[in-house]
Order: structure tokens, then sequence, then C-alpha cells
């Protein structure tokens, strides 16, 4: 089957490629974003694997239709972006990748943790420009903090495992308490006050709803401890990104590890080195010597990227066959089950 790829990057490319050595489809990549604009590309392609920030509307899922698309393969474990009811009315089936690697996202999640607490970033410039100065570079032991995680679904528990390795005390909110984390590592679920009020670190790792949009705003940040430290590894809307800078700024959040944006579309993955940053929102978070931003890579291991590939060829070529895939998302999908939800993260 042709695959048409859009908004694909070099780091991919050769994670496909060698997969589909195994299954043998015809693969096209190209650079620019799937839009209204774009959508006339596809034109004849049966299939298009997206990612995350490509526009899968109900206005380009018709033209998708009328092209003879008639899959759509995400390369991704969210679908946020898809909108699954026109999808379903125009005859086009959304298949995902509903985990690839948990390890990654927690462990990023946790290198995240590390820069901060031990202002890594800061000494890296610092030594590099002759300056071998400590000053302002004190830190604080893991062991013996509290850490609030929210969301316990794969990537959760891996993280916890992990903050447990350092010796932190555990707490956590989500819908479906895993008693597997109660027992082995002695993890309390808690309200998200409790949590707010009580925890040092808080990490973000569930997926964006409706009703998890702005999770932290300014009322739940009120709530936090004054210096406690922010991880959002998960969705970059979690977050109210002028709410998080007004903590910054009166320095009740004491810092921030973000590998997210909510308004990301059009600014990562992409090289803009060379251009005045257009976000003033974005631009203004850049500025915070406690902030440190990466461009949405929590899943950037080879071992990721290569379960990323071989998925999205299995999941394409299930429904090539007639079968059933047990990650296609359907309109219903979007009121989620404990285990779907746990999934769609990435």
């Amino acid at each position: 089957m042709r695959v048409l790829f859009f908004d694909t990057h070099r780091f991919e490319q050769e994670f496909f490629l060698g997969a589909n050595a195994r299954f043998g489809h015809e693969l096209e990549f190209l650079e620019a974003r799937l839009t209204e604009q774009t959508v006339v590309l596809a034109q004849g392609a049966p299939c298009v694997c997206v990612f995350v920030n490509d526009r899968v509307n109900e206005s380009v899922l018709r033209a998708l239709a009328d092209g003879g698309t008639r899959i759509v393969a995400l390369r991704s474990a969210g679908f946020n972006h898809v909108d699954l009811k026109a999808a379903a009315k125009v005859g086009i089936k959304v298949v995902r990748v509903p985990e690839y690697s948990p390890f990654a996202v927690a462990e990023h999640a946790t290198a995240l943790i590390l820069s901060l607490d031990r202002k890594i970033h800061r000494a890296f410039f610092r030594v590099r420009e002759g300056n071998f100065s400590l000053d302002g570079l004190i830190g604080f032991d893991l062991h013996g903090r509290t850490v609030g995680l929210i969301g316990t679904g794969k990537i959760g528990r891996v993280m916890a495992k992990i903050m447990n390795g350092f010796g932190c005390r555990l707490l956590a909110s989500d819908p479906e308490p895993d008693s597997r984390l109660i027992q082995e590592l002695g993890l309390s679920y808690v309200d998200l006050d409790v949590l707010f009020k009580e925890s040092d670190i808080i990490s973000l790792h569930l997926p964006l709803t409706p009703g998890t949009r702005h999770l932290i705003n300014a009322e739940a940040i009120t709530k936090m401890k004054p210096g406690v430290m922010l991880i959002n590894t998960g969705r970059g809307a979690l977050i109210d990104t002028r709410a998080l800078i007004g903590g910054l700024k009166s320095g009740h959040i004491g810092s921030a590890g973000l590998d997210v944006y909510e308004e990301e579309e059009g600014i990562f993955f992409e090289d803009l080195s060379g251009q005045v940053l257009q976000d003033d929102v974005l631009a203004r978070l850049l500025t915070f010597p406690n902030v440190i931003l990466t461009a949405h890579q929590g899943f950037l291991t080879r071992e990721a990227l290569t379960n990323i590939a071989e998925t999205t060829l299995a999941n394409i070529t299930a429904l090539e066959q007639g079968a059933d895939s047990p990650n296609e998302v359907r309109p219903d999908t979007h009121v989620m089950s404990a285990d779907t939800r746990r999934a769609t993260k990435g």
C-alpha cells in the first residue's frame, strides 16, 4: 500500500524504512504538515500517516476521503487533534500507537527534574565561559522529598518506580488507583488539593481531554507548596501557560521543566534559529533561568522510534488485509476506559 507521511523528519525516516523491510509498503515522506492547504498532496494515497501537529479536522478528512484515502495512521498515542466523528462519517479508519516506550518519557521527566534541581543547564554554560563559581547553584536532595504524580498509567507507573529509587515519598492522583503501586512502593492516592499542598515536585502524566485542559491554572497554582517544581511531559495544554508565568514571576513556582507547550504547533520540530520568535508568551517563558524547555523530545529514543515505526506499519497492514486492528480509534474512544486513558500519551 502507498503510505504518504506528512510532517516527517530525518530522525524518523530511517526507523520506518528499516521496519518496512518486513511489511513491504510504498513509503513516501513529506516535510509539509497536513493542513487544509496541503491536503491536495494526498490525492490518490490510500493511507496517510500523520504526527501530533498535523491538522486532521472535518474539512481535511472530507478532502482526504474525496481523494481516495481510507486510512489515517497516527504515529503517536494522542489523538485529540483528529475529528473522529468526521472520520467515521466519511469512511476513514483511524489507528494509533497506544504506547511505544513509557521508559523514554519517564526518564526524560527525570532528566528535567535533576537538571533543574542541580542547575545543570546553568553550570554547563558557566564553565564553558571559564566561570567556575558555585554561587547560585545550590540544589536539594531528592531523597525524602515528596513527589506528586498526576496520572499513574504506563508512564506514570515507571516514573513512580524511578522516584521511589531516589527515596522519595510518593503521592498520586488518578481516577483508577493502581493497587500494585500502593503495595510495592507505598504510594498514596490523594485528592488533587492534597497533592498540590504537599508535593515538592509535581509531574504530569495524563492525556489532554476537555476535562484536563488547563488542569494547572492560576487557582491550582495558589494551592501548591511555595517553591514547587512543576514537570510536564504530557500535553502542553494541561498547563495554562500564562498562569505558569504568573507563578514563576511571583516565585510561588520554584522551577518548571517542560517538554510540551500548548501552542507548539508550527514551532516545535522546526529550526527557527534564524528568525524572530513570534510567540510572545513562549518568548517570555524562555527568559526564566529556572525554566528548562525541550521541544517535545521525551519520546526520542531508538527503542521508542523503533516501536512507533513497527506498530504504525503493522496497523496499516492489518487494515489493508481487512482485519481489525486493536489500535483503531473510534468516536466513542473519547469516552475512555481506564486502560485507554492510561495509554493515551505521547
